[in-house]
């Protein structure tokens, strides 16, 4: 198929009465999308609770344990003085 035969059949497809659609298609696809954008909505406030408590839960363990702090030797030091 060139390209005039495939302009001519998208003329044709263009050019014949619509299909039916359903009567309620539009208040459907509004109820559909409140849906989605209240999900959407919900999903992001729950991810920005969880991110923030698990950066409060990061704060208070890092204030108890203090993992910047070197940990103490395991070795004993060398005795002087004898």
């Amino acid at each position: 198929m060139n390209r005039p035969q495939r302009e001519a059949a998208v003329r044709r497809i263009l050019e014949q009465a619509p299909a039916p659609r359903p009567a309620d298609l539009y208040g459907e696809a509004v109820r559909r999308g409140d849906r989605i954008l209240r999900r959407r909505r919900l999903a992001r406030r729950l991810w920005w609770l969880l991110l923030c408590a698990a950066a409060a839960a990061f704060t208070v363990w890092a204030v108890h344990v203090h993992p910047w702090v070197e940990p103490p030797s395991q070795t004993t030091p060398p005795i002087t003085g004898w």
